[in-house]
């Protein structure tokens, strides 16, 4: 990744390239902001741009040797920390087990979600985090002599999921850290991040991208015309992952929109024998999964309230979303889309805690009946 290739996020680019030429380069710098805007793929350039031998003006030059390391993600002085599950059957217990499975997710695609990288770790159902052992792992990293760089880079990507214990020994480092080295920390939710590292952190706020730089962007990488680039940034709003999701059309997402579709029609229709059949079905998709189908279905609620307000510009349907809320819409209205959305955070927080999937989505599906005829 190039800073050329980073969707918009302009001002922030040139500060970044300013702190290299003037060696003022800050031994901690945590880039936050919404999902979907860039902030990985922007510590990757920075990163680059850092350890780049012949750097130009505003950009790395991608042939020299560090260069062409970094474009394979093998910088001897470059090192991550991601999120990983603890599979002791394959004896996978930290980072460095999971980099074949990085390399591929980051080459593939650096405007990535946490739920697609579960996905390259074969682990959609389990819960990650940043673990204890890692720690070690950080210090002995930091502690080693650069290989061909003046700096040491580590990256370290969502440290809301650090476990606290890794997170204190963290701290320690960014006390007191050593010379010429780097911590790069990439957060979506920086308000779960330990108080005291966050103070020895310079925060980089990140805002989302111009719908116009979203629109150009997929016009020049995946030849949409003018119109329909156009028609989908606006329903990403700011997101450039959502616009890929939009365009892709993702397996989950049109099996989202049919399980959400056949909720409803059942619903309204009070068939119960065929509701408790889509219960069971939607248990069986597995407590990540089945996480993601409500916060999707709580945002086509909350899509549909506002359609019926028939203002396009705040409308973020793609079509066929919109062909169906065209007729469904006015069945959400102020009397009922308020103990929809609670029922359904209601739902989301009894599947992370682990309750039985199929009285959870079985109780959720009567309580639709009622709602939809209110």
């Amino acid at each position: 990744m190039f800073f050329k290739d980073i969707i918009g996020q302009e001002e922030i680019k040139l500060r970044l390239i300013h702190s290299v030429h003037s060696r003022q380069i800050a031994h901690a710098q945590l880039f936050c902001g919404p999902e979907g805007i860039g902030k990985l793929p922007l510590a990757l350039a920075y990163a680059r741009y850092i350890q780049c031998t012949d750097k130009g003006e505003y950009d790395a030059c991608g042939v020299c040797p560090s260069c062409k390391q970094f474009s394979s993600i093998m910088h001897p002085d470059v090192h991550f920390v991601f999120p990983i599950y603890k599979n002791e059957k394959k004896k996978k217990r930290i980072c460095d087990d999971y980099l074949n499975e990085w390399r591929k997710c980051i080459s593939e695609n650096q405007y990535f979600t946490l739920e697609r990288w579960l996905t390259y770790l074969d682990a959609e159902n389990a819960q990650v985090s940043i673990y204890a052992d890692e720690s070690r792992e950080i210090i002995r990293k930091i502690s080693l002599k650069t290989y061909e760089s003046d700096y040491k880079v580590m990256i370290i990507w969502l440290p809301e999921l650090m476990n606290p214990v890794c997170a204190n020994k963290l701290l320690k480092i960014l006390e007191e850290p050593y010379e010429k080295t780097v911590f790069l920390l990439v957060s979506n939710q920086p308000d779960k991040i330990l108080g005291t590292i966050l103070s020895r952190s310079q925060r980089i706020n990140m805002r989302s991208i111009p719908s116009p730089k979203i629109s150009e962007a997929l016009q020049n990488q995946y030849a949409l015309g003018q119109q329909d680039a156009d028609a989908v940034a606006h329903i990403a709003n700011g997101n450039y992952i959502k616009a890929l999701e939009t365009i892709q059309l993702s397996d989950e997402n049109q099996y989202f929109f049919e399980l959400f579709v056949q909720l409803m029609r059942l619903a309204y229709a009070r068939k119960i024998k065929e509701l408790k059949a889509w219960s069971e079905e939607a248990a069986d998709m597995g407590r990540e999964k089945e996480k993601r189908f409500l916060a999707y279905t709580q945002r086509m609620l909350r899509e549909n309230y506002i359609y019926n307000l028939h203002i396009p510009q705040i409308s973020y349907l793609n079509s066929r979303e919109e062909q169906f809320s065209s007729r469904f819409a006015p069945f959400i209205h102020e009397c009922n889309i308020i103990p929809l959305m609670e029922e359904l955070g209601r739902a989301e927080s009894d599947i992370s805690q682990n309750a039985n999937g199929k009285i959870v989505f079985f109780d959720l599906a009567i309580k639709m009946i009622m709602l939809l005829k209110s």
